[in-house]
């Protein structure tokens, strides 16, 4: 009857129930039966295969709300590193970021890859030589990507970013204001992406966002009309969801927040939108947009604040984008040799103390400018990676200690392991030096977790690995307060994807989709980050793995064994929400 049984396991089903021993059932690529150890039920006689997750727990596979795979995804099926990390399906064009609508030309396409590399450190060679452009149309653009054989699943929300840039053309992309024409024109290719499978819409209103030419990004000063027209649009359709990043500055907040209440009530859509503060005195504001979030809803709004496991961050390198001596003018020279010739030489002492005698530099932008004087919030990160140390903990402190300058500790400590060490900078919201209020954020019942920015931020981030994360800090090895398993697989699969609108995953009952991890929880393991160069044209990322997965399914089929890859590929492009299951469901030849 069954293609595969999953015996034996600690089954943790989504839910939020509790977990409990017992058997699981797989036909036709969804969840045909699920049955309690003390049932006497035995599904294990009625499978052509068997897979044995005896002290194992089995969960739901992972859904990944904010990733930036939009180009990686056309070449790469497993969407590494998610694959590592259990997540079975990852959602991409956030921030208003993408590579859809776009002309048919070279300068149309370079214009894009050069937000995308500006805005989210993708290297532009690897998305030239890998992104095909074999569309123009967004519709086109899920084609592509439907057409590609996959490991995993992915879904594709409409850039705000591109179609500003379709429509408007140089007036888009230096952001003047939109005609009633321009508007009309965006809102009908929404409404395009949307009939054709995208499950939303998304933009960026923060300033964070700068393009190389020091602009912001397209769309980032939006008008109302244009916003709302935009919104209208989704309400006409009654399908698909709003998307928004903002930096919530000054007093502005409450307005914002008021007209995303208003655009979500009028059209009947769910918004989405992240929420991060920089430093102690924001935290209050947060408090109050949480507080403004339950109410709006209870008024009937679909406000959905999207919070990270871990604060925004960067981790520095001798290999990767950033370090504390990136300005220096004798490192820079540095960044063109390999990495191993840059090791030898930065153990030169006479160069070290070249590079440790320079002034400190200054860009006049505040974030690099604390990359390379915030030495109270750089941490050691270490083989087995500590995201949440004290302050007794930091480079400043160790440096005190051991009676030298932050600079030169920083300095040694980044040649640990061959010159592969990292340094783990938390500059958004870790002022406390604990992680006691990403916990808060998480409980939230408004709250989702993401912001893992999968595929992006290639040289200074590995925050695919949350939900790894989530599970062996949050639930099995941190000091503070702790999540039960059962409440952190509800976070990371159950209420993802109910927020991006996939009702048809992220639970272990009886019609949902075989998405499944089986983990062995007592030997999770984060490994340390890394440099690696393997993306098109020898691009450099960030590369971060995990030990304890025993398997990941998709679809029923197992996608990663240990850790490896195999060549199944049952992932697919969702196209758009996705219903429930009926309840009387049953599977195929029952």
């Amino acid at each position: 009857m069954y293609d595969l049984v999953i015996k034996n396991g600690r089954i943790v089903d989504g839910t939020g129930s509790d977990a409990f021993s017992g058997d699981l059932a797989i036909k036709n690529g969804v969840i045909a039966e699920v049955v309690d150890a003390n049932s006497g039920i035995i599904l294990a006689e009625k499978a052509d295969n068997v897979i044995d997750a005896e002290g194992a727990i089995v969960a739901p596979g992972w859904v990944d709300t904010h990733s930036h795979m939009d180009g990686q995804a056309t070449w790469d099926p497993y969407c590494s590193p998610a694959n590592h990390h259990g997540i079975t399906t990852l959602v991409m064009g956030n921030c208003g970021i993408g590579f859809a609508p776009c002309k048919p030309t070279e300068d149309a396409h370079q214009q894009l890859i050069e937000v995308v590399e500006d805005v989210e450190d993708i290297p532009g060679a690897a998305l030239a030589e890998g992104v095909s452009w074999n569309w123009e149309s967004f519709p086109e653009y899920l084609d592509a990507l439907d057409q590609m054989p996959r490991a995993v699943n992915v879904a594709a929300q409409v850039p705000h970013c591109a179609i500003r840039t379709y429509v408007m053309g140089d007036r888009g992309a230096n952001n003047e204001r939109a005609t009633p024409e321009d508007v009309q024109k965006m809102a009908d290719l929404v409404a395009e992406g949307i009939e054709a499978g995208a499950v939303g819409f998304t933009t960026s209103r923060t300033e964070l966002h700068k393009t190389r030419n020091g602009l912001s990004m397209p769309g980032t000063y939006s008008e109302e009309d244009e916003l709302f027209g935009i919104g209208a649009k989704l309400g006409e359709l009654g399908k698909g969801f709003y998307g928004m990043v903002s930096d919530w500055e000054d007093d502005a907040w409450r307005e914002e927040m008021e007209w995303m209440k208003r655009l979500s009530i009028e059209n009947n859509c769910r918004f989405n939108f992240i929420l991060f503060y920089q430093t102690d005195d924001q935290w209050p504001r947060v408090k109050e947009q949480l507080e403004f979030v339950r109410k709006a809803n209870e008024e009937g709004a679909q406000l959905v604040a999207h919070v990270g496991a871990r604060p925004v961050n960067v981790l520095m390198s001798f290999h990767g984008t950033v370090n504390p001596f990136f300005l220096h003018q004798n490192f820079a020279p540095l960044m063109a040799l390999s990495p191993e010739e840059r090791v030898e030489k930065l153990r030169d002492p006479e160069l070290k103390a070249a590079i440790l005698s320079e002034p400190t530099p200054s860009m006049g932008i505040e974030i690099a400018d604390r990359m390379v004087t915030d030495f109270e919030l750089m941490y050691e990160l270490g083989e087995v990676p500590d995201y949440e140390q004290g302050a007794d903990q930091s480079i400043m402190a160790k440096a005190k200690a051991a009676g030298v300058t932050p600079q030169e500790y920083a300095y040694d400590a980044l040649l640990q392991r061959d010159g592969k060490a990292i340094l783990y900078f938390p500059f958004m919201g870790y002022d406390q030096h604990n992680l006691d209020r990403q916990f808060e954020l998480l409980k939230d019942e408004n709250s989702v977790i993401s912001l893992a920015d999968t595929g992006a931020h290639c040289g200074v981030l590995s925050d695919a690995s949350m939900p790894t994360f989530l599970l062996t800090h949050f639930v099995r090895d941190r000091e503070g307060e702790k999540f039960s398993i059962e409440e952190a697989v509800k976070l990371h699969a159950r209420d993802t994807a109910r927020a991006v609108s996939l009702e048809d995953r992220g639970t272990l009952e009886p019609g949902m989709r075989a998405d499944i991890n089986i983990i062995d929880l007592d030997s999770l393991t984060l490994g340390a980050p890394e440099i690696i160069y393997d993306l098109p044209a020898g691009g450099k990322r960030m590369f971060q793995k995990a030990t304890g997965y025993r398997y990941t399914l998709v679809a029923g089929e197992v996608i990663m064994r240990d850790g490896v890859e195999t060549d199944a590929m049952p992932g697919q492009l969702v196209r758009g929400a996705q219903p429930p299951p009926a309840q009387e469901w049953q599977p195929a030849g029952c």
